[in-house]
């Protein structure tokens, strides 16, 4: 394991420690979250949903004005309406996300989702797409109690990957 490797691992330890209530996905075991848990992966996964049916409405209603979303590694955007324009090309291969388990931490109004995602698609030649990554997105409590996305980083592994 390479020293850059080594330290990314141990920062993410260092930083999802300072999150309390965690529940840790447990392969083959249905996870439970408390009801605050349960509200901010209902948030993430509405705003799934809503991508899965290019709602661009639904998705955009998911963030904060100017949060800032991921879509390369490394070049964070945080314009509303740059999101928009990168939200509804993405539309056009019809990209279906599936979760392989989701962890959830809660501190107050401010909450974190950690998912291991699997992409398909199918590109405009028709060739078929698929990839891989890790999800991590912070979420935080509206005065009206919704969870809103701050920072969506669907590219969570890729320090790992360097």
């Amino acid at each position: 394991m390479s020293n850059a490797h080594r330290r990314s691992l141990v920062l993410l330890g260092i930083c999802l420690s300072f999150f309390s209530n965690a529940q840790t996905f447990k392969p083959m075991e249905k996870q439970a979250f408390n009801p605050t848990q349960l509200e901010v992966l209902q948030a993430v996964q509405h705003m799934t949903e809503a991508f899965h049916q290019k709602d661009i409405k639904g998705v955009m209603d998911s963030y904060e004005s100017n949060a800032l979303v991921v879509f390369d590694p490394q070049n964070p955007i945080q314009d509303d309406e740059l999101l928009k324009e990168r939200f509804v090309q993405s539309f056009g291969i019809s990209p279906r996300f599936e979760y392989s388990g989701h962890e959830v931490f809660v501190n107050g109004d401010i909450g974190v989702h950690l998912a291991p995602w699997t992409m398909t698609a199918t590109a405009p030649d028709g060739t078929s797409v698929k990839q891989t990554g890790l999800s991590i997105a912070v979420l935080r409590k509206q005065e009206d109690g919704r969870w809103l996305m701050v920072f969506d980083d669907p590219h969570g592994q890729f320090l790992l990957e360097q």
